[in-house]
């Protein structure tokens, strides 16, 4: 089992920027893909981008493109997504994921690709 928690989301202003972590802890021996999405009210859950955490290739979806950074921190078993020039359709329940995986390259792009999910962080932005 791996448990995940998010952390760093809040009330921002339009054309801010914020970064967002994930702390992931328990069964964390081995290489997982990790990704993150976001969850408007009302709204289907939507992919943000992924990584693989041994190789550190990402994959970014096309809501965000352009506008953030996914990393990690091997050490602290920590990954982050930075999101720059939030813009008030960015108001959102944040969520990280994790998925066991065997290759460098695989970084999952759905929902249903992932086995484990932090609890989510409302990031909210005012224009």
């Amino acid at each position: 089992q791996v448990q995940l928690v998010e952390s760093g989301g809040g009330l921002v202003q339009a054309g801010d920027s914020l970064r967002l972590s994930c702390a992931a802890s328990g069964r964390t021996r081995g290489n997982y893909a990790m990704g993150w999405f976001r969850q408007a009210p009302g709204k289907d859950r939507d992919f943000i981008g992924s990584i693989n955490w041994n190789s550190g290739s990402t994959y970014y979806g096309d809501s965000m493109k352009g506008r953030l950074t996914i990393s990690r921190d091997n050490p602290k078993n920590t990954l982050y997504l930075q999101i720059n020039n939030l813009k008030p359709e960015d108001t959102a329940v944040y969520y990280c994921a994790a998925v066991y995986t065997s290759t460098s390259l695989y970084t999952g792009r759905r929902e249903l690709d992932y086995d484990y999910w932090g609890q989510g962080t409302q990031v909210t932005v005012s224009s």
